[in-house]
């Protein structure tokens, strides 16, 4: 039987993920690719980051996103995709999500902006989805 931490978790993880045809679980890896390796990591993923910490109060989805992702751009982390993917889910506008990552530039440098940028617009081309600029 799951515990609660582990049903608030998933109803968290619902909001923020993208299930379609090519993905019937979503777009998330939380952790069933490693059920070989590690079979309790599923259960941090869902517990820890989406139950405790994507399910605190303070801050609404997009800002949350915005935030996954600007942090994931000054580490350069490679799950950037993922998050672009589940900032539009959430409603996040092209230009609020380039907007962000422009933004982090002065602190992070121009490599890892340049490649989350990158990352951006794979997401963006696979989607169709164009950015307004001036």
């Amino acid at each position: 039987m799951a515990s609660e931490r582990y049903e608030k978790g998933m109803d968290v993880l619902k909001e923020f993920n993208l299930v379609d045809q090519h993905h019937p679980e979503g777009h998330m890896d939380i952790g069933a690719g490693f059920k070989d390796l590690a079979p309790d990591l599923e259960d941090f993923v869902v517990e820890f980051a989406f139950g405790d910490i994507y399910g605190r109060e303070g801050i609404d989805p997009k800002q949350k996103v915005l935030v996954t992702m600007a942090s994931l751009v000054a580490q350069g982390i490679p799950q950037i995709e993922m998050h672009v993917k589940t900032g539009i889910k959430v409603g996040l506008t092209p230009e609020e999500i380039v907007g962000a990552i422009i933004h982090i530039l002065p602190y992070a440098g121009f490599p890892k902006v340049l490649n989350g940028l990158k990352a951006v617009q794979k997401v963006f081309n696979e989607q169709g989805i164009t950015v307004k600029t001036k």
